[in-house]
């Protein structure tokens, strides 16, 4: 169902795919937008080992809602920083796409949970955090996508 990787050679291990998910704050989801318009964001996630599901928070309406309600059907992209060779030019980088379905998470009690979770990626001041989730958890809604299909691979700028 999901195409193979042209350039194999560059192809990454399912562990470095599962490494750049844990490590990166942030890609790009597309879902089947308005229109048949494919439609993509930036948004950050956070890559569960103990599922294997990546969590992502948000309001709780909006385009990319209506049009996961539409279809479950998504993609999401993610690439490190990348790093360049001495004092050559082009950036080396590492991709990762994953493909599957999403579902939206009812139970607030996990809905918590996972908004901590993510909080950590970026800071573990437990006071701000407790403090945003009691403030903004109400009105979270969240989402998990199941992968269906990962790949990921090394790409050199040219």
């Amino acid at each position: 169902m999901f195409r193979e990787m042209l350039r194999y050679k560059q192809a990454l291990s399912e562990e470095e795919c599962i490494e750049i998910l844990k490590k990166e704050l942030r890609g790009v989801l597309s879902v089947l937008g308005d229109d048949g318009y494919p439609y993509g964001m930036p948004i950050n996630h956070f890559y569960n080992e103990e599922d294997g599901k990546i969590y992502f928070h948000s309001g709780m309406q909006g385009h990319k809602i209506d049009a996961m309600k539409a279809s479950n059907k998504v993609s999401y992209c993610v690439y490190d920083q990348g790093t360049r060779i001495g004092d050559d030019w082009p950036l080396h980088f590492k991709s990762v796409i994953v493909f599957g379905k999403v579902e939206f998470i009812e139970d607030r009690e996990t809905i918590y949970r996972i908004s901590a979770e993510l909080s950590h990626k970026f800071t573990d001041d437990e006071a701000y955090i407790q403090k945003e989730i009691d403030r903004s958890g109400p009105r979270t809604l969240m989402f998990a996508l199941t992968p269906e299909h990962i790949s990921g691979k090394k790409v050199k700028e040219s």
